[in-house]
Order: C-alpha cells, then sequence, then structure tokens
C-alpha cells in the first residue's frame, strides 16, 4: 500500500464541502481541516503509483474550491506504538 499526504488550499467559503468532496472520493482515506498554511489535509492510500496521479489529478484537482495542491509521498510510517515495541524487554 502506498501512502501519500496531500496538502490542500481552498476557497475560504467552501472548505467544509470541499472537504467532503475530497472525502468521498476512492482512495482517499482521511481528510482534516487545519489551521496553518494549508486549508485541507488528506491522506491517500492506494496500491500504486499511477493510481495516487489518478486520485490527486483527476480527482483532487478537479474538485469546485480546491486552488492548490501540493503532494508528498510516505516511504515509511512510524509511530509511538513502534517505538514502544522497539524498547520493549518482554515483561
Amino acid at each position: 500500500m502506498i501512502n501519500a499526504i496531500v496538502l490542500i488550499d481552498a476557497e475560504a467559503n467552501r472548505i467544509p464541502e470541499t472537504a467532503q468532496a475530497v472525502a468521498d472520493l476512492d482512495g482517499v482515506d482521511t481528510v482534516y481541516s487545519c489551521a496553518g498554511d494549508v486549508d485541507l489535509v488528506a491522506v491517500v492510500r492506494v496500491r500504486d503509483h499511477e493510481k495516487i496521479a489518478d486520485v490527486v489529478t483527476r480527482g483532487i484537482n478537479k474538485i469546485d474550491g480546491v486552488t492548490k495542491t501540493v503532494t508528498h509521498i510516505a516511504f515509511q510510517s512510524y509511530s509511538s506504538a513502534d517505538v514502544e515495541a522497539g524498547f520493549s524487554i518482554g515483561n
């Protein structure tokens, strides 16, 4: 599974509708509304790189209210549970 994080700039008056439209796309796992440099962050989970291109360029970028996207491909996932397990002595 390939994970991508898509940073989305949206028209301010359309953020809720835009977020829901993004969330409804196949391949989009989660959408967060944010404070800061971007309006929305979408987590895309798909089987291959071509599908990421499809979700972003033919999906997210075509949604009314989306003004810009920046896509980051995730190489490896880390979580606090993984770190904790690495230091566990098996008690």
